[in-house]
């Protein structure tokens, strides 16, 4: 096991005019217990513990926090060792997630606290100054950044997708000092911008003018009827269908058993629909009347939107099903940190994709032997109602019986193969019995 930073055991650390506030590794196994404080809320809350997760790049470098217990809410935090203020500093939040249990429903992201803050009672109704990271439900993936300003909760604007994948993401938040903002995943841009304009903290500049009334003789209509226009003579007599002039009486009619045969109908080309008057341009017209706005005497400008007092960083998420690890939670005011950070995760990445394939083929591998020694079938899952047996994949889930779908599916499929093989033979004997024929000699 590796050794755990001074950074992580104190979340503090200084390098040169730049600092690291918070550094969570959870690199030294259940130490992490005497950082972190489980909320007293609800005695239902999910258990965590510390795991690399079920495949891994390097086990100590990808140990994690991992959610264990599936349906539960969990709800815990730290203590950074030094508060601070973001006044006039960079301020980056980041921090990375592993939803390896192909995550269904849940959050997977933190929530950022002030000074006052109980632990004790910390839950979903805790004020927070910054909430950020993935929330994924069904096909609804993600990435929250939610900031307090005047007590209510605003949501970024703009639509930042997470990824769905079960390996490990790095999330990052960059505010700086001019309101300006980055979202980063795995060190890529996903969004920025200003936080005035991107959030809903301050009201509009301007708004209607509630004075201002349109005038009661303002004419709006830019066409009036034609009162010169009259309706064609005999314009009500063109029917919509007409019985079909290429229609005959079919020769076996007969009209005592039948009826007298009457010739469909088909759509009147000459038909021009329901009359109405000609419009034309309205002498009076005004144009579209425009509300008049005033400035909004609640805008104030503020350019301290983005500064907060920081005291603590929680965990506080549902979630259906468990198996999700937070880790390298960062604060600082050093981006050229965090960027190092992110780099390293990302380049254990691809190793990271290899263990996940290589823990798959094992799982596999496993199941089948299992089914084979218990004398039972593999169950498929999600089967279409035309189903290529080519398409079926080993599975790895195994019951005593095959449900009924699976195995009419199955049956279906093998009955559709055989017939194609049998119609592949009966074609090549055909073709074989052509070339065998004798050719006669062409004079």
């Amino acid at each position: 096991m590796k050794v755990p930073t001074i950074a992580a055991i104190l979340g503090l650390a200084t390098f040169a005019s730049a600092e690291i506030f918070f550094h969570e590794t959870f690199s030294d196994g259940e130490g992490w217990k005497n950082r972190w404080d489980v909320s007293e809320y609800r005695e239902d809350l999910g258990k965590l513990e510390v795991s690399p997760g079920k495949w891994y790049a390097d086990e100590e470098k990808n140990v994690g926090l991992r959610t264990a217990e599936d349906y539960r809410f969990y709800a815990v935090s730290s203590k950074l060792s030094k508060p601070f203020s973001n006044k006039d500093k960079d301020l980056v939040l980041q921090f990375d997630v592993k939803n390896e249990q192909k995550i269904d429903c849940g959050g997977s992201y933190l929530k950022f606290f002030g000074k006052e803050f109980d632990a004790k009672t910390f839950n979903g109704e805790t004020d927070y100054n910054i909430m950020f990271g993935p929330d994924i439900c069904g096909p609804k993936a993600m990435v929250h950044a939610i900031f307090n300003y005047n007590g209510t909760n605003h949501n970024l604007k703009k639509t930042v997708d997470a990824p769905k994948d079960e390996l490990t993401h790095t999330y990052t938040l960059i505010v700086k000092p001019d309101q300006t903002y980055k979202i980063l995943i795995d060190g890529k841009k996903k969004a920025d911008g200003n936080l005035i304009e991107d959030w809903d903290f301050l009201p509009p500049k301007k708004i209607l003018d509630p004075n201002a009334k349109k005038p009661e003789d303002w004419v709006d209509e830019a066409e009036i009827v034609d009162e010169t226009d009259v309706k064609p003579e005999g314009y009500d007599d063109i029917p919509e269908y007409i019985p079909d002039p290429d229609a005959k009486k079919p020769e076996d009619w007969d009209d005592d058993m039948d009826g007298e045969w009457e010739a469909p109908s088909i759509a009147n080309p000459e038909y021009k629909g329901p009359w109405t008057p000609r419009m034309i341009p309205n002498p009076a017209y005004k144009g579209e009347w425009v509300h008049p706005e005033i400035d909004n005497p609640e805008y104030k400008v503020d350019n301290d939107i983005y500064a907060y007092e920081f005291g603590n960083v929680g965990i506080d998420v549902w979630q259906v099903k468990s198996g999700t690890i937070f880790d390298n939670i960062l604060i600082t005011d050093d981006i050229k940190e965090a960027e190092k950070l992110q780099a390293e995760t990302k380049s254990l990445r691809s190793f990271e994709e290899a263990a996940q394939a290589k823990y798959n083929e094992k799982v596999d591998e496993e199941a089948k032997a299992k089914a084979e020694s218990e004398g039972k079938e593999p169950v498929v899952e999600d089967i279409d109602d035309d189903l290529d047996l080519e398409k079926v994949e080993p599975v790895i889930n195994f019951n005593d019986d095959i449900p009924e779908k699976a195995k009419e599916a199955l049956e279906k499929a093998t009955e559709e193969e055989k017939s194609k093989e049998k119609e592949k033979e009966s074609q090549k004997a055909d073709a074989e019995a052509e070339t065998k024929k004798p050719v006669k000699d062409e004079l």
